[in-house]
Order: C-alpha cells, then structure tokens, then sequence
C-alpha cells in the first residue's frame, strides 16, 4: 500500500517502573516495538520510528531482527509529546537532518500498541479524507478523549476533562492511531502550541485546525482488543493474554490438539508442524519448532526442535536441543543435546551430548559437561544401553554397541563392543549395623 509509517516510540512509561524501556517489554517472546512493527511492514515498505528515552539502546534491539527501518530521534526538550515527536523543524526531523518520508500519505502508530493487527491498519488505511482517526467505542469511556462525529465526518476530539455531561454521554473515544496527508502535517505541526498543564504538543490538536479549516477529518471504529495501550505492568499482562488466546487459537485452527488450552503458554515465534498434541500446563518459549509431535503435562521447550517425539510429562528441554525420533520422559532435563531415536525415560539429566539411534538412558544419568571452567561434550553413539544412575564426566565418546552397568562413573572413552563397569568393589561388614548404632552405657 502506498503509505508511510511513523511510529512514536519515545516515551519513558514511568509507570512501567522498570529501567527498561517501555517498548522493550516482551509480550509472547517478542518486544512490543517489534509486535507493532511485524504488522505495520505487513502494509508498508517505508516504516520510521521516532526515539528519545534510551535511544540507542532501543535501536540496537530492534536492529538484530530488522532491517530497512528508519530510526529518529525526537527533540523532547523543545518539542515533547506526540505533537512533539513529528513537529520538529515543522516536519519529521532525526538528530541531524529532516527525514524524507516515501509516500503522501502517513500513518501514525504508537509503539505501545502491541495489539494491532494487519486487518485493524489496513481499515484505516482504506479512509479517504485527507485526515483519519481511529475510534473505540467503549461502554465506559470515563478517561479518555471524546470523538465528536457529525455527518460521519469528526467534529473534534474533547479530552475528558473538557467534558460537559452532554459530551460525557458521548461512547466513541479516541483510540490515537491517525492517518493523514503530508500537507496537512507541514502545514499544521509548525502550528500547534503547548499552553496547556502538560506544556507538551498534542496530535490531536491536528484535528481540530484541520476542522477550522474546512478539511475532512474520518472516523475508523475498530476493536478495543486491537487497540488496546499498554502503560503498566498489569496491561502488559492483560496484552499478553489476549496475544496468547489469538495463538493458541490460530495453532488449533491449524490442526494442533491442545488440552486445556488456557493454561498452556506459547511463543510468538513457536512453529507447529503437522500433527502435534499438547498438554495442559506445555510451556513453548523462543523459536521452537514442534513437528508431529507430543508434548505432555507441565513440560517446557525452549528454543530447540522436537520431530517426531514425545517429551514428558514435567521434561525440560532447554535451548539448542534437536530431538527426533525420541522419547523423553518425565523429570528428564536436556540441553544442547542432538538425539536421534533415543528413549530417556525418567530422571536425566543430558547436556551438551550427541545420543545416536537405538540408545537407552537409564534413570539417574548424567552428562557431567561443566569441569568448573568449560563445558565438554559427550558423545554416544547407537545401540548404547546406559544402566541407571551413570555419571558420564566429559569429554567422553562412547562409541557404538556398548553397555555401561549401572552405577557406574565413566571418564574414559569407550570401543564398541565394550561392556564398561566404573563402580568400586562392594564391602559387606558383619554386625557393622550393630557396631554403628551401639547403644551408650
């Protein structure tokens, strides 16, 4: 579509009270910046944001994902608030030049909005006046600002406490997403004036000298869900409950079988690949992908991929982990670990390994893989029958074919065909019982 957009993104969000900034907060995985972002590249090619607090850092962040993205910084001494983030030197301005936006017409976002989808954009973007503002309508509308509307055409935007009781009745308030015209904004921004208890330049004053001048202003009602802001903690997690019910939803509808859904969490980032199950209480962090597999109560994925496995209940499958073709069971904990056709069934603990088809780990195993400085890998390869409670001290490569007894505590290498026994000899001393708990006097 042929339209720019500009996304404020330089407030502090004091009443996140956080030292990150507020835009950085995670939602599913993923920054509010960056959910706002996905969907406006969705309808344009040229996107901007406009930064202050912690500038570069913001920047930084959003760079390691993106490219293409325009990054500007707002005056907020001379010129604050959301006026302030576009009139700069009567135009949108970064540090040490103006910028130059592609198309006629601009789209204004904030970046608190994480909620925004492509559809909500692209229904304002379709208005036709020169100007457009995005609307709720709100059963209870008490703080915020009334939309005015006559003739389908805004009259004017009333903040709440401008309100008389005739204009308190008004449900239709102002969701603070616009759409408007370059000329409107070179020709008004040098304009706008801060007399007011904030001191701060205002967009919505844009719709009122647009009216004084006879030029059209649209109205685009859209879904509170869609337009919700987030400005504390408590919304962002109210946010990340909506985000969260719109995946679940859209991996059931893609064929995922989820029991209990409301109590399983789920990445933005997540994939799901032909047939897969997941059970109540599933957490599935990072970029995951889960294919034709089953992931049982209360198990945790984070950033690895599990083809054609089951895993738990109560496993953890920490980042960097590639399982296929394997069974692990509960109480299991993996980690940079790569199995192929393995069966772990309970109480393990496997990291930084490579396990090869046809192996079985039994209870109790470890991968001791951190001697204090490094960490080492241990290598495994088929048909390796591991008895229960086995430390593996790496490095260590057990080729294929091998059995290690249980109990056992191996720190050399191991030849295929090996029968590997580390345990110390057994000592059974007589009446050591009664020596031991002899009683006094």
């Amino acid at each position: 579509m042929d339209v720019s957009v500009v996304i404020m993104a330089a407030g502090k969000g004091s009443r996140m009270k956080s030292d990150l900034p507020k835009v950085l907060h995670k939602i599913t995985g993923k920054s509010m910046l960056a959910h706002i972002l996905d969907s406006a590249l969705m309808v344009s090619d040229d996107i901007h944001v406009v930064l202050h607090h912690q500038a570069m850092r913001v920047q930084e962040e959003i760079e390691q994902d993106y490219s293409g993205i325009c990054f500007h910084i707002q005056d907020a001494q001379r010129y604050p608030g959301t006026g302030g983030a576009l009139m700069q030197g009567g135009d949108i301005r970064e540090a040490k030049a103006p910028i130059s936006l592609k198309y006629e017409r601009v789209l204004i976002l904030n970046g608190d909005m994480p909620l925004v989808q492509k559809d909500d954009l692209e229904a304002i973007i379709k208005g036709d006046a020169p100007m457009v503002v995005s609307a709720l309508r709100l059963e209870d509308p008490s703080g915020y600002g009334r939309v005015v509307v006559e003739n389908q055409c805004v009259q004017g935007i009333v903040e709440e406490k401008d309100c008389n009781q005739e204009y308190k009745k008004i449900k239709l308030v102002n969701a603070g997403i616009y759409l408007c015209h370059q000329d409107i904004l070179k020709q008004f921004l040098p304009t706008l004036e801060n007399q007011n208890a904030q001191q701060e330049y205002y967009l919505t004053d844009l719709v009122a000298k647009c009216v004084q001048a006879g030029i059209k202003v649209g109205v685009i009602e859209g879904k509170a869900e869609s337009f919700m802001g987030v400005n504390s903690k408590l919304d962002l997690s109210l946010a990340e409950m909506i985000m969260l019910k719109r995946l679940r939803d859209r991996a059931m509808e893609n064929g995922v079988v989820m029991s209990m859904p409301e109590s399983i969490y789920i990445d933005c980032q997540v994939e799901f690949v032909g047939e897969c199950v997941l059970e109540q209480g599933v957490k599935i962090t990072g970029k995951s992908v889960i294919k034709n597999a089953h992931i049982k109560a209360h198990s945790v994925i984070e950033s690895s991929l599990i083809e054609n496995s089951d895993v738990g209940p109560m496993a953890h499958v920490r980042p960097k982990c590639e399982i296929t073709d394997s069974h692990i069971g509960n109480f299991v904990e993996t980690k940079a670990a790569k199995l192929v056709g393995v069966k772990a069934g309970h109480l393990s603990y496997l990291g930084d390994c490579e396990i090869g088809r046809g192996s079985n780990i039994g209870a109790g195993v470890i991968t001791c893989n951190y001697d204090g400085k490094k960490k080492h890998q241990t290598l495994i390869g088929e048909n390796v029958f591991v008895g229960s409670d086995c430390q593996l001290i790496a490095p260590l490569k057990i080729e294929s074919n091998v059995l290690i007894a249980a109990g056992s505590s191996v720190k050399q290498d191991a030849r295929s065909g090996d029968l590997v026994i580390a345990r110390s000899d057994q000592r059974n001393i007589a009446n050591g019982y009664f020596k031991f708990f002899k009683k006094e006097g």
